[in-house]
């Protein structure tokens, strides 16, 4: 399996990021999640601020993997929705130096496990915790902790 370059890690990263500001749908009032595989921490913290001030709901409609799952923490949970096709993918926080290797961060994915919603930490706990190994949330697990959209 051929590894990315750093600068090819950050354009996909940019792009991602351009990717979830556009899927926002103001005149719905709600930003809408297709497909987010996660990224760099800080553009998703940011982003899921400027959520939680406007007061848009968020729909999860597809994958919202690794830092994408940060919204949970942010933006109250009777603003998110899960459609059928809804995934909340998990894992331990991960750094990568400057030559592109990665390397846990174990303080910060405590903190991040600690920062969930009681039922999300709660499921993570039960099926694991966070490890390498990337944890799936879907189906009625997933629609007994949000409510399904309407």
């Amino acid at each position: 399996m051929r590894r990315a370059t750093f600068l090819q890690v950050l354009i996909l990263q940019a792009l991602m990021l351009a990717s979830a500001l556009l899927a926002a749908t103001p005149v719905f009032a709600e930003i809408r999640i297709i497909q987010s595989p996660g990224g760099q921490v800080g553009p998703f913290l940011d982003l899921f601020e400027k959520v939680r001030e406007s007061g848009e709901r968020v729909v999860i409609d597809g994958p919202c993997l690794s830092a994408c799952t940060l919204l949970l923490s942010i933006v109250p949970g009777e603003r998110i929705c899960v459609t059928k096709r809804a995934v909340l993918g998990f894992h331990a926080a991960r750094s990568v130096d400057r030559h592109g290797r990665f390397y846990a961060e174990p303080e910060a994915s405590e903190a991040v496990l600690q920062a969930y919603p009681g039922p999300v930490h709660d499921w993570i706990s039960r099926h694991g915790g966070l490890t390498s190994r990337l944890l799936l949330l879907k189906g009625r697990d997933l629609a007994a902790i949000y409510s399904r959209c309407r």
